[in-house]
């Protein structure tokens, strides 16, 4: 186990939604290399969930696998109850998932998809805070979600991106606040440009000149890693930042100053 880990004093798991993604994955392992066992949840992929679990456990750490839609209300509650069942209260809720998205600009965005991005991913993290805050209350715990900085510097063509992160991000200062007296801390990993995840699954967007200015513009002048996202989320989740909450880490190489 690496030194000062910080998850030595928490007893039970770090559940990550959204665990079986590229970001989600990286995320996964540094938790189980850190010294917690792990849920995590996937949409539909169950091979790669089922290899995501194996390399968990290479770690020495218990894995444990849900598929989740959290958009469904219904089915949000019932994965709830299981987990709580069988695992008691996670000391860590990570939010990893992001819906699937296009780019279109603005003036073409139609309400129909407008309201599937919403529901599917500011909407779907309501329903994970809404069914797991009550418990968090009786122990603690951290919640950390993946955002974008879109919301610092706008990038064209990404309203399906930044719009709903918007919402969670007033969401979890709004959680910050008011939920800091029961000990529990919310803090968030904005991202720019991650070779990794929904990057990758939107590559076909991203022409050769637009990806040589971004990484112009940026002052590390490279596209980000998924180990370094999962080295600022598992930082926000441990007792190293106990006292930590309500703030954002903006994980872009610079692309936004």
């Amino acid at each position: 186990m690496p030194i000062a880990s910080g998850f030595e004093s928490k007893e039970g798991i770090a559940l990550v939604v959204g665990g079986s993604g590229g970001i989600g994955e990286a995320i996964c392992l540094k938790l189980a290399e850190a010294g917690t066992d792990v849920a995590f949840t996937y949409r539909s992929n169950e091979a790669k969930a089922k290899d995501v679990a194996g390399k968990i456990a290479d770690h020495g750490q218990e894995a444990h696998y849900y598929s989740l839609a959290i958009d469904d209300e219904d089915q949000v509650k019932e994965f709830f109850q299981i987990l709580l069942s069988k695992h008691g209260c996670p000391h860590t809720i990570i939010n990893a998932t992001g819906a699937h998205i296009t780019m279109p600009w603005i003036s073409q965005l139609t309400p129909k998809e407008w309201r599937a991005v919403m529901d599917s991913d500011a909407n779907g993290f309501f329903n994970i805070v809404h069914y797991s805050l009550p418990h968090m209350r009786e122990s603690g715990g951290s919640y950390v979600t993946i955002s974008t900085a879109g919301l610092k510097r706008w990038p064209t063509r990404d309203v399906l991106s930044v719009a709903p992160k918007a919402a969670i991000d007033a969401l979890m200062t709004g959680i910050a606040k008011e939920e800091g007296r029961f000990g529990i801390r919310a803090n968030t990993v904005a991202l720019g440009l991650i070779d990794a995840g929904l990057f990758q699954k939107l590559a076909d967007h991203y022409d050769e000149k637009y990806m040589t200015a971004a990484i112009q513009n940026s002052a590390l002048k490279r596209l980000g890693a998924a180990e370094e996202v999962a080295d600022a989320v598992v930082f926000f989740a441990s007792d190293r930042a106990r006292f930590v909450t309500g703030q954002t880490l903006t994980l872009d190489g610079g692309f936004s100053l």
